[in-house]
């Protein structure tokens, strides 16, 4: 809540009716303070830093405190807002202030001049003089990473799936931890169990190691006890008897102590392991339902490689497709922006951005990795790109740099996943209130196959462009 001395300041402050009013805000834990930053406030105080700030606690009332702050100032229709994307903590105020129907802008994570004192209030007030610049005076940046984008909240299916898709991604790295920690008990307590069960960890593996956790369990058992951890005709009787040979003579660990250790973490780690894959089986059911019930899932599945869980993390990551202005903003977000280096003619490199997110890096590759093993035009165009693009090896026979193919082939598809959702949310967008929704516009491998072959058709249908016509006299 406001203080006495606050709610003075706010009775005498004038209000700016007339003109835009900034805002900046410096994101923390349990408090965020606000920078106000106008035409009239830079005037009065000579100097952004000197401009008025607010402070007001994450919470309920402190967002009401804030917006009555604001309001004060000047209509809520003429202020806009700036913060930066600090993991989490934005999010409540985020959702808070667009629910309001206000301006909102983000901005990654700036870096604080070496040397300058660092405040709360000089941070946001930096903030609010960004935006003025950016907005107000339409300076332009030379570094993206200071480039305000306005904020649009997320589609339906992309606020569910946006915890769905990261809660996943958490249960896959445990239950990877889990697999690695049980393959290194394996490996110490019965070695040659691979000849038989390439995966250590496969549900039958599993099965055999939970109720013969050692050689000698093995060795000793007979027939009857091993198949009870059959399913079907897996494994077979063959390999039931090679198994028993194999355990009969293992070098694994014969220390009572320690293999009474293993056994104990082996039982825990089986369990614990099955219990994240029944999670999983459950989370992975739930994403394949938003997925194909919402038009976003409709449509990135429509492309040959992109199956409902690499569509559920594309949609999560990007929220609403209207916060990016064309393929290339798309592109750096996801993380596959080149950055070239080049002086005269004796150096020239080319890279991957490091910023964009991680997840999407990983989701783009192993998406065109799989359209090049199918057959799609994506196939055809990387055998044509493979012999312009790397350099042939006389020694080895093959062509090596492949990796500027391919990520020619993830450009590709970025540039075709944004055209397409751009184009379903500008026709949502026209829609009148209670309008049925038009059909859904997919992925065409025929229409795909035609633009290769120089029959290209633009998505977005032109205007009549002007004609010059002379008129005899």
């Amino acid at each position: 809540m406001t203080s006495s001395k606050q709610r003075r300041e706010v009775q005498g402050q004038p209000t700016l009716s007339n003109e835009a009013l900034y805002i900046g805000i410096d994101i923390g834990k349990f408090k965020h303070v606000a920078g106000f930053l106008s035409k009239t406030l830079l005037e009065r105080h000579k100097h952004f830093d000197h401009c008025p700030a607010f402070t007001f606690e994450q919470s309920r009332e402190g967002f009401r405190a804030f917006v009555e702050r604001i309001q004060a100032y000047c209509p809520l229709e003429q202020c806009f807002i700036l913060m930066e994307q600090t993991g989490h903590y934005h999010q409540s105020l985020l959702q808070y202030l667009l629910e309001l129907d206000l301006p909102v802008f983000v901005i990654h994570i700036q870096r604080r001049q070496e040397g300058m004192v660092k405040t709360d209030k000089r941070d946001a007030l930096g903030l609010a003089n960004q935006l003025y610049t950016q907005l107000e005076l339409g300076a332009q940046v030379a570094n993206t990473l200071q480039a305000i984008r306005r904020a649009l909240p997320p589609s339906e299916a992309a606020a569910q799936l946006k915890g769905l898709v990261r809660h996943r991604y958490e249960l896959v790295n445990e239950a990877t931890q889990r697999k690695n920690k049980l393959t290194a008990i394996c490996d110490e307590l019965f070695p040659e169990f691979t000849q038989v069960f390439k995966d250590p960890n496969a549900a039958l593996a599993l099965d055999l190691r939970e109720h013969f956790p050692t050689p000698s369990a093995i060795a000793a058992a007979t027939s009857v006890e091993l198949r009870t951890v059959r399913r079907r005709n897996h494994p077979s009787e063959a390999q039931f008897v090679q198994i028993q040979q194999l355990a009969r003579q293992s070098i694994g660990t014969k220390d009572t102590a320690r293999q009474d250790s293993l056994i104990v973490e082996q039982t825990l780690l089986i369990q614990e392991l099955r219990h994240l894959q029944n999670h999983l089986e459950q989370l992975e059911e739930k994403i394949g339902q938003i997925v194909e019930k919402s038009r976003e899932g409709q449509i990135l599945t429509s492309i040959p490689p992109i199956g409902p869980l690499f569509a559920a993390s594309i949609i999560a990551t990007i929220g609403s497709i209207g916060n990016f202005e064309d393929a290339a903003h798309l592109k750096s977000y996801f993380g596959w922006a080149p950055i070239r280096t080049q002086t005269g003619v004796s150096f020239d490199r080319t890279r991957l951005t490091r910023a964009g997110s991680r997840e999407m890096k990983k989701v783009m590759f192993l998406v065109a990795w799989k359209a090049i093993q199918m057959d799609t035009e994506w196939a055809k165009l990387y055998k044509r790109l493979v012999p312009r693009l790397c350099f042939y090896d006389e020694r080895m026979q093959a062509y090596k740099g492949k990796g500027k193919a391919l990520g020619h082939i993830i450009g590709r598809l970025i540039t075709l996943i944004f055209a397409l959702l751009k184009k379903d949310y500008e026709l949502l967008n026209k829609l009148s209130p209670g309008a049925e929704p038009p059909p859904l516009t997919l992925y065409d491998p025929e229409l795909h196959h035609r633009h290769r072959t120089g029959h290209y058709s633009p998505l977005r249908k032109e205007g009549p462009k002007n004609r010059i016509v002379q008129h005899s006299s």
